[in-house]
């Protein structure tokens, strides 16, 4: 019987995530709420762990103290078997610069290698939506004998110039050709012509194989040290990278409608959007399935409650997701997430929209198609979403779609 590989987790989580401003004025994107009680990074987290995977390290750098916050109380493995979930911040061990690119963020933290001496690294990023197993592609990764595999899933062909596109050998799917950045034009797949596969930013890497790539970048002084832009063509230039469909990844629990669901939320009408995917009756991505279950940090929170039956101060949620410790007093959540101790008081309506932690909407207020950031506070009798204009000028940004955001703490005031 051939022993399982030593394989450990490196995720990458020190981006700024600029086009989720304001979201992310003072937290790192992965840190990011999203879907009432979790957090973005929670999804990658989950599901490394459930693909048996139990030594994880998180690089992290930007504003990065909510997130480490959240891993150190949620995220607790166990000592004695010796898994762990660690934090990782930019050290600056190799030198006084801090990370120029996902690769010099693997390259800056080889010593953790040195540590741990896997066999094999599982390289991903930390703000995407989606379930994986990451053993089936870390299996076909050994089968291929390749250095490197990526991963992608399939979009339609017209996508192409928002991606790093794939492009599989004709004779051998599972071998990469050519590495396209954004492409103009590109073929189809064999078996679909109309669409492409498109890179979802993780990478199974053979360990001495990153180890020297890493090195020979290091020392590149044209390289922008990038996973994706420059680790990826050179070993697709050396015909050593392999890719894994997404495809057929076969998760535990999966339905037909939520297979091979998976969701960049790097802007604030894609985010407002995925979470907007969680309510439907049968949601395209579905947060019930506990063969392959979803892990966060909430514990200890009363039960949702909702007050006020007459029929002109109704207290009452529909299409909704509202978390523990929510109190609806008389209000009405038509189509929304709200996150743990919200209060929508009487004859306030909150429709469309993503409520994070601790926020008060007050009586006869209007919430429309927003994103409400911690702590925010809408007075009595005011509105967000119903007057674009009003909104810009109190200093909310608006979407491209239109969706408000308001910013942490901030006051929504009548006029």
């Amino acid at each position: 019987m051939r022993s399982k590989p030593r394989v450990l987790a490196i995720v990458l989580a020190g981006g700024e995530g600029k086009r989720l401003m304001p979201l992310t004025q003072d937290r790192a994107k992965p840190a990011v709420p999203f879907g009432g009680t979790y957090r973005l990074i929670d999804f990658v987290l989950s599901n490394i762990v459930n693909s048996g995977y139990l030594k994880t390290v998180v690089l992290t750098q930007y504003k990065s103290h909510s997130l480490d916050r959240h891993i150190a109380k949620t995220w607790r493995m166990s000592s004695l078997l010796g898994n762990y979930i660690a934090p990782v911040p930019a050290q600056q061990r190799v030198s006084k610069d801090w990370f120029s690119g996902s690769a010099d963020a693997v390259f800056q933290s080889l010593n953790i290698l040195d540590d741990e001496r896997p066999d094999i690294v599982l390289i991903t990023g930390a703000d995407n939506i989606y379930r994986m197993d990451f053993s089936q592609m870390v299996e076909q990764h050994i089968e291929e004998g390749v250095g490197m595999t990526i991963s992608g899933i399939r979009q339609p062909i017209e996508m192409s110039t928002s991606f790093g596109v794939i492009d599989t050998d004709p004779n051998n799917q599972k071998k990469v050709r050519e590495f396209l950045e954004k492409p103009e034009q590109v073929d189809g797949l064999p078996d679909s012509p109309n669409e492409i596969l498109a890179s979802m930013g993780n990478y199974v890497v053979t360990a001495d194989a990153l180890y020297e790539a890493l090195h020979e970048d290091a020392e590149n002084p044209d390289s922008n040290h990038d996973m994706g832009g420059d680790m990826v063509p050179k070993f697709v230039e050396n015909n050593d990278c392999g890719v894994y469909d997404f495809t057929f990844n076969d998760v535990p629990g999966a339905t037909d409608r939520d297979r091979n669901y998976w969701r960049d939320v790097g802007t604030i009408d894609m985010f407002h959007e995925a979470n907007m995917d969680l309510i439907s009756v049968n949601p395209i991505f579905n947060l019930y399935n506990d063969k392959w279950p979803l892990y966060t940090g909430y514990t200890g929170l009363p039960p949702a409650k909702f007050v006020y039956g007459h029929r002109e101060r109704l207290g009452h949620a529909l299409d909704s997701i509202i978390s523990p410790g929510v109190i609806i007093s008389g209000g009405e959540v038509i189509g929304s997430v709200l996150s743990p101790h919200v209060r929508v008081n009487s004859w306030s309506s909150v429709r469309d929209s993503v409520i994070f932690d601790g926020v008060q909407v007050g009586r006869n207020a209007t919430v429309v198609g927003a994103i409400l950031d911690k702590y925010v506070t809408v007075e009595e009798g005011a509105q967000v979403g119903i007057d674009h204009e009003h909104d810009r000028a109190r200093g909310f940004h608006v979407s491209e779609s239109g969706i408000v955001v308001v910013p942490k703490g901030a006051t929504v005031r009548m006029h």
